[in-house]
């Protein structure tokens, strides 16, 4: 006899009205059986309770045939269909029921894993500097990844030999646990999900069905490009198993610092020092861009840290958007020796400004003369 707590009503299990649609009874059973699958509340009785009468509620309202017979006679009118031990569909309940957990990936739906896989990712680095980094290039690397087996041809067999299916799974790759009314699909112990095990295996690659080889492979690189990017170059990777297609090949790109321009995205910042009376009286003068040189109008009046900004000579977007700008910060240089006329033309300057400056310095021969002479006792 079933236990009392599966003779409520299967509508008010799933929480759904008599009139519910099919997509609504599975929406509602996919909600249920997440929440209370027992993988997700071990050692939780009344979790594992819950998901049973959900997915015996489901199994019943999701036929239409037997849908109808429990509309008019209830749970009478579907008895030995659910409920009452083993029926036709509890047996292969998840498989039936695979499409609603695609993804979710806790039993289920699975295919075996005997047949042809595609490749792990393979990774390597590429370092260029700024300018390259503006134009793009195509550039060369060298790399170790694996291929195909040239003495077993991805069989992973001794040559003359081939792999027997596993007997265990069956060449399935998977075996299904029963416990009462749960099945659960697990990789099988024996081949590891392979589906099929090597006894004689081959001494190249040693079963596996690959062997290493090296490649010298052409990257496109983008205008634009920044430090950090990757480039992601497809079918260049791993070979598969089994014949199956490779991976890809992902390139991290390193920019290396330049000794005039920072970058910020597609902004360069570059800074020119500029001497006092440029920065007073004006001037023109030359600057560094990407591509070689410009000249720059300095405003008479300049003050030290102003910016000035040079429309679309910054880096190129890789992504195809507006190229940046060159932003130019003009440093204020001081020098730090005087020569004696450099020196007295800048004292006039300070009494024309009426600046404070300090007063003339004696060199070491000066005021070795003045020794001489007797001049520094009136110091």
């Amino acid at each position: 006899m079933p236990m009392a707590a599966t003779q409520r009503d299967y509508y008010e299990i799933l929480g759904v009205s008599r009139s519910a649609s099919g997509e609504e009874i599975k929406k509602a059973y996919k909600r249920l059986a997440i929440k209370y699958h027992p993988d997700r509340n071990s050692g939780d009785a009344e979790a594992v309770e819950k998901f049973k009468q959900a997915s015996e509620a489901f199994e019943v309202l999701s036929d239409a045939d037997k849908r109808s017979r429990y509309d008019r006679f209830g749970h009478a009118g579907v008895k030995g269909a659910a409920g009452g031990g083993h029926p036709r569909d509890v047996e292969d309940i998840f498989e039936a029921f695979g499409d609603l957990f695609e993804g979710f990936g806790m039993f289920g739906g699975r295919r075996p894993r005997g047949g042809p896989q595609r490749g792990e990712h393979a990774h390597a680095s590429l370092t260029i500097d700024l300018k390259t980094a503006a134009t793009g290039c195509d550039s060369e690397i060298s790399i170790t990844r694996k291929k195909q087996c040239t003495t077993c041809d991805g069989s992973g067999s001794e040559p003359g030999t081939t792999p027997e299916v596993c007997e265990y799974c069956g060449g399935h790759g998977q075996v299904v646990q029963a416990q009462g009314f749960f099945r659960m699909q697990r990789t099988c112990p024996a081949c590891r999900g392979a589906g099929k095990i090597i006894r004689h295996k081959c001494g190249t690659c040693y079963g596996s069905g690959r062997e290493d080889e090296e490649v010298t492979l052409t990257i496109k690189v983008p205008p634009g490009v920044d430090n950090g990017m990757q480039i992601r170059v497809r079918g260049e990777g791993e070979a598969g198993l089994g014949g199956g297609p490779r991976g890809d090949l992902f390139v991290d790109v390193h920019v290396k610092e330049h000794p005039l321009f920072q970058r910020e995205g597609t902004q360069l910042l570059c800074r020119v020092p500029i001497t006092y009376t440029q920065a007073a009286l004006g001037a023109t003068i030359e600057i560094p861009v990407l591509d070689g040189r410009e000249e720059l109008e300095i405003p008479a009046g300049t003050q030290p840290a102003t910016v000035f900004r040079l429309r679309g000579k910054g880096m190129p977007d890789p992504h195809g958007r507006r190229t940046g700008d060159l932003h130019v910060e003009v440093e204020l240089v001081v020098p730090r020796k005087l020569g004696d006329e450099h020196e007295e033309l800048l004292r006039k300057l300070a009494e024309l400004e009426k600046s404070e400056v300090n007063p003339h310095q004696k060199s070491w021969l000066d005021k070795l003369k003045d020794f001489i002479t007797g001049e520094d006792e009136d110091d």
